[in-house]
């Protein structure tokens, strides 16, 4: 990975779609500030920072994952299962046609990049409540990637309960740490009380996770993991995480 596209929260930020019940005060200066950290941190772990042009008419337009899933070369443009997120995907499209070939989903099919974890050889997706099978089907042929699903039609994202931190290791909420799927991997379970948690970035040797989770911050190191821990309280209030903030490539 040599760039991360990201987008910092526009004028409309506030009506994010959330039912986070500290939702009422979300500070959009403070969701900035927070922001303008996270890529500070990207850039110093050598990726080259691309920020979208600033979107005032979407709320979610920041969590620039869910736009899109990049694999081998190439991108999936997703198609957002809530019609006030669709529109979004439109400036990622444009700058991500500079670097390598595009393709849409089609309809009625839905994906979002939150749902999707990223292996060295195939991918993990969720088929959740935004991401259905027949858009994994769509970005299966498109990526010329296996991928293997989670179903759990009650969660939003897959990944805000599993993530890849590299060396053969995940991290997981309880829920799904001996899921099928994870059982060849080294599994991390997250702590009772710290499931936010469970949301990672790794880029590198580094991996990005919230702050005030001191018994995962914990577990991870003892585990020979290199911790940033960032302050993301303004994107928890939006139901949004590390990962959900970037596009990596």
């Amino acid at each position: 990975m040599k760039h991360a596209l990201v987008g910092e929260p526009g004028a409309r930020y506030r009506g994010c779609i959330s039912s986070h019940p500290l939702r009422h005060t979300i500070d959009p200066a403070l969701a900035r500030a927070q922001h303008a950290q996270y890529c500070k941190v990207l850039a110093e772990v050598g990726l080259e920072v691309i920020r979208l042009p600033l979107d005032d008419e979407h709320p979610d337009g920041c969590f620039v994952e869910d736009t899109a899933v990049i694999h081998g070369g190439k991108a999936f443009i997703a198609r957002m299962a809530k019609a006030s997120r669709r529109g979004e995907e439109d400036a990622v499209e444009r700058v991500l046609k500079e670097y390598m070939p595009v393709r849409r989903a089609r309809a009625p099919a839905t994906i979002e990049g939150g749902d999707v974890i990223h292996l060295p050889d195939r991918l993990i997706s969720g088929i959740t409540q935004r991401t259905t099978s027949a858009g994994v089907t769509q970005m299966q042929e498109w990526l010329s990637v296996p991928v293997e699903a989670i179903a759990d039609a009650r969660i939003i994202h897959l990944k805000s309960h599993v993530t890849y931190l590299g060396k053969n290791t995940f991290i997981a909420t309880k829920a799904y740490a001996s899921h099928p799927v994870l059982k060849r991997f080294h599994v991390l379970t997250v702590p009772h009380g710290e499931d936010y948690a469970a949301n990672t970035l790794s880029v590198g040797e580094t991996v990005m996770m919230p702050a005030r989770h001191p018994k995962t911050q914990a577990m991870l190191v003892k585990a020979g993991f290199d911790i940033v821990a960032m302050h993301v309280s303004e994107f928890a209030k939006c139901e949004g995480a590390l990962t959900c903030l970037s596009l990596l490539f």
